[in-house]
């Protein structure tokens, strides 16, 4: 039976009230549109901070993920100290009241849930490693941030850069080496900027697209032009999967240290410096065999 009590219906509004004012700000609204300009963007991963800090009004952004001031991984590391860091957890971001969130396909997907479930608009773009998947990754991130034609200025400026890459006669070949050994194959960003600079890659084959673990034997028998040894993060450490970087046995080879930075981290415009860098060490190989 119905109660006939006014101070029921009271009650119920303020408890409903009550919950009501309990959910984030941004949850309370209806989700943006893409052609939407969004005020407060949060970015949750490495890459999507690059193109964010590129594309977006400084206004505009929020927060970035915690790598973006490191030097060893973000090309844009000075301008991103500027902003606050997060490190991709719900409750961190969902206090911004952020009206998108920026991730990658790998990023936690426990917090994605949790954002999408608080009614935050999520948007995760996938890694861009080949020329194609960059040139979306950007347009994508364009439209979002609703700066669409500061994207396609971008991708001008990106094949135009390109397309002056001065690259060595074909025909020299090279690795890319990682702890444990670990070869980069050609579907990777790292066997992209080969392929960019005009070196082919000796991790190649079935099985390799993504490269896999290169036996340091293997390395020395094919005896490639060029191997680039390490990483952006240091060239040796304390572990063994470091240790193999300095295998005694690279000592007869074509190696080259020091050279991934953090240009080599992301598929957005900065990674032209790694193109620009291994295709002048490729013409200086390329002269040396002329003079021998």
């Amino acid at each position: 039976m119905r109660s006939s009590d006014p101070r029921a219906g009271a009650r119920v509004a303020l408890i409903a009230a009550a919950l009501w004012a309990a959910v984030p700000a941004r949850a309370q609204t209806p989700a943006q549109t893409n052609a939407d300009m969004p005020d407060r963007v949060v970015s949750m991963n490495l890459c999507t901070d690059q193109l964010a800090l590129a594309l977006a009004d400084p206004g505009q952004i929020v927060s970035l993920s915690h790598f973006a001031t490191d030097p060893g991984m973000s090309v844009h590391w000075k301008q991103a100290e500027d902003y606050r860091a997060n490190h991709g957890r719900a409750e961190e971001i969902s206090i911004l009241h952020p009206d998108l969130v920026l991730a990658d396909t790998w990023s936690n997907p426990d917090t994605i849930r949790m954002l999408r479930t608080l009614g935050i608009r999520v948007e995760q773009l996938p890694p861009g490693t080949s020329l194609s998947e960059i040139r979306a990754r950007i347009t994508t991130m364009g439209r979002l941030l609703g700066h669409p034609g500061r994207a396609a200025a971008m991708l001008a400026q990106f094949d135009a850069r390109l397309a002056a890459i001065e690259k060595p006669a074909p025909g020299l070949r090279a690795a890319i080496i990682g702890p444990s050994g670990y070869g980069y194959g050609p579907r990777t960003l790292e066997g992209q900027i080969l392929a960019m600079a005009g070196f082919t890659n000796v991790v190649s084959g079935p099985g390799l697209d993504w490269g896999g673990r290169l036996p340091m034997e293997d390395l020395v028998m094919d005896r490639p032009d060029l191997v680039v040894v390490g990483g952006s993060q240091g060239e040796t450490g304390t572990s063994r999967a470091q240790e193999v970087l300095a295998h005694p046995v690279l000592r007869d080879l074509p190696v080259v240290r020091g050279l991934r930075d953090a240009s080599w981290t992301c598929g957005a415009p900065a990674m032209l410096n790694a193109v620009q860098d291994l295709a002048a060490l490729g013409r200086r190989i390329e002269k040396e065999k002329l003079t021998q």
